[in-house]
């Protein structure tokens, strides 16, 4: 009877613990799902299937933050621009079908960092940035301008497409370094092929974005999770323990009592 009630205290406490965490992380599921399902239309070219998923994500947001506290302030506004930005260009007849995929794409990677707590879908696209990033830097070295143009745009591209991101998941201090040295080589292409000086900018972009890769490849998991996982856990053993214990000591004083008797 005792071993029933601590174990029914032990999982009340999860419960009551968890009600806000457990219905954010639902709102959040939701979310993610539903711009997942509008990159999938944006794909197929399915555009007007994809607006209107963009427009079902508006409003869901919309009652979603309205009811419950489920993001801060930046997150808020990071979400809403990428959402802004990827309906204007689904609603765009000039923008092509790959600008439509990116920015869709912008917004479901951002929708996924705000929601995950560990390897954000973001960090795939790890390969293919530095694959880009290291020939942009070949270039620069062998002062091939063309090549150095075309894969520093394409490198361009891909960091827009993650740079809502990385503002959710880094801190403003890296963020603002990393995205100054980047906007640098862009804004001033000639002096990075021809100098060497600003080709140290290079070793350092690269250097900045592998530690952010493998940092966000680590377990980052919510501490305050930790925390209840340890805490019920410390409830559980001493149940047991106790439970033990009351058996142990009943089982030696049935010897003595029989004795007794």
């Amino acid at each position: 009877m005792l071993k029933k009630f601590i174990l029914t205290i032990a999982v009340l406490f999860v419960v009551l613990h968890f009600p806000v965490y457990a219905e954010s992380s639902s709102s959040l599921e939701q979310l993610d799902s539903i711009s997942d399902r509008a990159l999938e239309m944006t794909k197929l070219k399915r555009y007007g299937d994809s607006e209107k998923m963009l427009t079902y994500f508006s409003d869901r947001f919309l009652k979603e933050t309205a009811k419950e506290q489920i993001l801060d302030m930046d997150e808020l506004r990071i979400i809403t621009v990428a959402h802004n930005e990827a309906l204007m260009t689904i609603k765009d007849m000039n923008k092509g079908d790959s600008e439509k995929v990116n920015s869709v794409t912008k917004l479901r990677l951002v929708v996924d960092a705000v929601k995950s707590t560990h390897q954000p879908l973001w960090t795939e696209m790890e390969d293919q940035m530095m694959s880009s990033f290291q020939q942009t830097k070949n270039a620069a070295i062998n002062q091939d301008t063309i090549t150095f143009n075309s894969q520093l745009n394409l490198f361009l591209s891909q960091y827009e497409m993650i740079y809502p991101s990385l503002k959710v998941d880094l801190s403003k201090e890296t963020m603002q370094q990393l995205d100054t040295r980047i906007q640098y080589i862009n804004q001033y292409r000639p002096e990075v092929i021809n100098g060497n000086e600003s080709q140290k900018e290079l070793d350092e972009i690269q250097t900045e974005l592998t530690s952010i890769f493998e940092e966000m490849g680590e377990d980052d998991t919510d501490p305050s999770l930790w925390w209840v996982i340890i805490s019920t856990g410390s409830i559980i053993i001493m149940t047991l323990s106790y439970v033990g214990w009351r058996k142990y000591k009943g089982d030696r004083e049935k010897p003595r009592k029989q004795h007794v008797d």
